[in-house]
């Protein structure tokens, strides 16, 4: 009889971590530790296929479910009003110097802080096209 009181403890500690971590890490081991456990009470002297099955049902389900749950829980990322503004045009109201960390580009109506993509310096009054957004300072390369 103990070996359902073992995979039980298991079955209870992924639970635990599961509840602790929620990032799906321990779920796998409690759905392979709830059949072992089940297993368990009906061929209490077959440890090792208690283990096999804990094994392959952790793995498999794992596998399978995984891809699934992770697209589900990601959820859809919603852009902000500041990522409508990379790919637009901006003129530069401070001379831009990746060196002195200086610069200012005016985009859409809105004064950013700013750098140049290659780190070098872009004169004031340049136009100059964003690339990225880095926290909050606009990313840009001088319009050609």
């Amino acid at each position: 009889m103990t070996m359902p009181i073992i995979w039980g403890a298991v079955l209870i500690l992924m639970i635990i971590i599961e509840a602790v971590s929620v990032q799906l890490t321990s779920i796998w081991f409690a759905l392979g530790a709830l059949v072992s456990l089940i297993l368990s009470l009906f061929r209490p002297d077959a440890y090792v296929l208690q283990c096999a099955v804990f094994v392959v049902v952790s793995v498999a389900a794992l596998i399978a479910v995984r891809p699934l749950v992770k697209r589900y829980m990601k959820g859809r990322v919603q852009p902000t009003n500041a990522d409508s503004t990379i790919g637009r045009e901006g003129i530069v109201t401070e001379t831009i110097d990746g060196i002195a960390g200086t610069g200012q580009v005016k985009s859409d109506g809105s004064v950013w802080t700013a750098r140049s993509a290659d780190n070098g310096v872009i004169e004031k009054d340049a136009l100059v096209i964003a690339d990225e957004i880095a926290g909050v300072k606009l990313i840009v390369h001088k319009k050609q």
